[in-house]
């Protein structure tokens, strides 16, 4: 079964082995048609968007103004409405999805770990590439070269252990870190 959630935040149990974790707050998602493979079409809010398109969807399936948002999920549920959230209370391990950071053009030393060259003395060289090809032959910049470019905002998947789950406020409590900012919105599904 799969769910979306938004990340809260890091923190860490209180107690001898103190262990650090991370907050998922399920998204209150209505699921809005079951596909007959398991799957469904699902709503859920996010944000202020809203067209023509989101407004006949809203329509169609007699959603309020705050789901604004569609994916497809594999859930529990076999009719619509509210997603079935009963079988996070006996998991152990989820499989969970979110987007790195991002953080826009950067240079090759942030975004590939490089060196540079040598802080003083009129080097001229310090937080550049430096050479990226070979000479005649070739005579062009090899496929893979590591360069300055986009970093981040890649989509990641780890796996990660349950510590809680309060099914009142929908808040899970995983071990260790997920990728993502604080706010962020990603996918969780329970691994066997």
């Amino acid at each position: 079964m799969e769910f979306l959630v938004e990340k809260i935040g890091m923190s860490r149990t209180v107690g001898a082995p103190s262990i650090p974790v991370t907050l998922l707050k399920l998204v209150g998602a209505k699921v809005c048609q079951v596909f007959e493979d398991g799957k469904a079409l699902v709503a859920y809010p996010k944000g202020k968007q809203f067209n023509k398109a989101i407004e006949g969807q809203q329509k169609k399936y007699n959603l309020s103004k705050e789901f604004n948002n569609f994916a497809t999920l594999l859930v529990a549920n076999k009719e619509a409405g509210d997603i079935d959230i009963s079988v996070l209370e006996n998991a152990k391990k989820l499989k969970i999805t979110f987007n790195t950071k991002g953080r826009g053009f950067t240079g090759a030393m942030k975004r590939w770990n490089f060196q540079g060259g040598p802080a003083a003395h009129g080097s001229r060289f310090h937080r550049r590439l430096g050479s990226i090809g070979n000479r005649e032959w070739p005579g062009r910049v090899q496929p893979g070269k590591k360069m300055a470019g986009h970093y981040g905002n890649e989509r990641v998947t780890g796996q990660n252990e349950i510590v809680s789950f309060d099914k009142e406020s929908g808040i899970l409590v995983v071990k260790g870190s997920v990728a993502g900012f604080s706010g962020a919105y990603g996918k969780i599904s329970i691994t066997k």
